[in-house]
This record gives structure tokens, sequence and C-alpha cells, in this order.
């Protein structure tokens, strides 16, 4: 959690806010370990053409995270049928939560909807270096739903 108060007139006021680090992801409901990082997401997003053309935008995010060794968790799994199906059209598809946590308490969740991997890349291999090696996995996905589920009466 991170907290910063704001003197708001003669009153002052904490804001609780979210820390980039405290986050979860699942794969169809099935948590997700080694995530170092998701970038590039946007849960709502218009391209915007003209003044009365408006649509929505599904621009492609990027899901960091550590190689790891078994070859039958979930995001192995995943990665392992993308890579058989080539270039097939039919990807495997996935529904992945995002899950923004603020000490330990889920306080919002981004349901990315039929979400498939287009593109497989790792960090540099070197051996002057003891950094983990990254799998970064490029994701498109047909939606996104977002919930509050730390606000049981939204306004």
């Amino acid at each position: 959690m991170a907290d910063e108060t704001v003197a708001n007139g003669t009153n002052v006021q904490t804001i609780d806010s979210l820390a980039a680090n405290e986050f979860a992801l699942q794969i169809d409901g099935e948590p997700v370990t080694g995530i170092f990082r998701i970038t590039g997401f946007f849960s709502f997003k218009l391209d915007v053409r003209t003044t009365n053309v408006l649509k929505l935008k599904q621009e492609p995010f990027k899901i960091v995270k550590m190689v790891q060794r078994d070859g039958n968790n979930v995001m192995n799994r995943w990665v392992r049928e993308s890579i058989a199906c080539r270039e097939d059209i039919v990807r495997p598809k996935r529904t992945i939560s995002i899950i923004a946590l603020d000490d330990g308490i889920e306080t919002r969740r981004w349901t990315v909807k039929d979400a498939w991997i287009s593109e497989i890349g790792y960090s540099d291999f070197n051996t002057a270096s003891g950094d983990m090696v990254e799998e970064t996995l490029l994701i498109q996905y047909e939606d996104v739903e977002e919930s509050w589920p730390a606000t049981p009466n939204l306004e």
C-alpha cells in the first residue's frame, strides 16, 4: 500500500494508492508464478479518427516472466501449445486475469478475454551476467472487463 497525505484547505486527507509491485496474474483461473512485469496494458483506449467516429482499440501488451523449468505449468503449457500451432490461424486462447492487490486484498481486476500469444522473445543469454533470463510474451486479445471487487457498492 502506498499512502499519500494531501492537504485540502484545512482538512488533511489520506489517499490510498496501489503499488506497482502488488499484483497477481491468473490464466483460466490458475495462479501464475514468476511474473516480473506487465507492460503496455490498456484496459480502455479509443481510436479517434474523426470527431464522430470512435472505435475501441485492443492493442497488444507484454507479459515478462522468468523462464521456468516445469513444462507443464499453466503458462508453459500455453507457450508450448502456441508454438505447436505455428502459423495456424486458430490460436490457443486463454482468459487472463490481472489482479491489483493492496496489502493482499484484491482491489481491481482486469479480465482479458480470448487472449493469445503472437510473439515469444528472450533477454540476452550472457555468460558475464548473473541476471535471470526473461521470457517476453506479446498478448493479443478480444476484450477486457474491469471490476472493482474492493468496492461493493459502486455508484
